[in-house]
């Protein structure tokens, strides 16, 4: 049995994203493929879930426009303060 990670993230949290999000067929209006989002493009947590088969936190980010993205944690990341 594979033991569940808690979330490093939490709803409500602003977030980044670290690589480009491309449809994975999770939106159907969409061509498979299609970039969804740009990196470094800041959005915001708005639900915290879990991959049932690996146990693994997911993030549902909203992003301009109110783009929803399912997210791992490999894909987001809180802003940086600046100096």
């Amino acid at each position: 049995m594979i033991e569940a990670r808690a979330p490093k993230y939490r709803w409500g949290q602003k977030v980044l994203a670290l690589v480009d999000l491309y449809n994975d067929g999770s939106y159907p209006e969409c061509e498979a493929e299609t970039l969804l989002v740009q990196q470094g493009i800041a959005g915001e947590i708005v639900q915290v879930g879990s991959h049932v088969e690996s146990d693994t936190p997911v993030y549902l980010v909203e992003f301009p426009d109110g783009l929803v993205v399912g997210c791992l944690e490999e894909e987001i990341a809180p802003p940086q303060a600046g100096p």
